[in-house]
Order: C-alpha cells, then structure tokens, then sequence
C-alpha cells in the first residue's frame, strides 16, 4: 500500500492529465460524440471533487473509493473514446493516458 502523500501526489499528475484531455476535447470541437464529452467532463467534474476529498481524507478506505469511483469514470471515458470514430488523436492519447494513469494507482491501493 503506498502512502497517503504519494497517493495525492500522484492524483496532482493525473489531474492534469484529466485537464489536458478535457482540453482537448474541447479543441475537437463538434466532431466529438456527446457519450465522449459527457464522460470526459463527469471525469473533469468529478477529479475537482476529489482533489478536496484526498486531501482531508482520513482514512484510506476513503482514498481507496475515490480512486476507484474515478477510474470507473477513465473507464467510461475509454469506451467512449475507443466507440467513437475520427476520434482526435490528441484526444485519445490523452484520454488513455488518464485512464492508464488512475488505473496503476487503483491497482496500487488494493
């Protein structure tokens, strides 16, 4: 299990990751399926929300569901990407990037 402060060190790096995909996706314009946007922006949202909860988080069960609920969210956003067609290439590489990346430190908690 790795501790607490790495935990939200590393939610800092794929916050970003999470940013860059949401900008992307809004440089993409209209050619990006409303599943994609939707889930992207649910990750966007929901990564903001998180952020405050693994820093008061005082347990780690609690960090543990966080990070589970957000990468069930990168799983979604996956699909939506991996479904769509024309998908940005920018767009998806940075969309599985963030998956990737709440992924391992998913798998990391448990």
């Amino acid at each position: 299990m790795i501790q607490a402060d790495e935990v939200r060190k590393r939610f800092t790096q794929i916050e970003q990751t999470i940013h860059q995909a949401t900008e992307a996706c809004q440089r993409a314009g209209s050619g990006v399926s409303t599943d994609l946007k939707d889930s992207i922006q649910n990750l966007d949202k929901r990564s903001e929300s998180a952020r405050q909860e693994l820093q008061s988080a005082q347990n780690e069960q609690a960090m543990v569901q966080c990070v589970d609920e957000l990468e069930q969210l990168g799983d979604k956003a996956k699909a939506a990407c991996e479904s769509g067609s024309n998908v940005d290439e920018k767009l998806k590489k940075a969309v599985l990037q963030a998956h990737q990346e709440l992924s391992q430190l998913k798998h990391q908690l448990h």
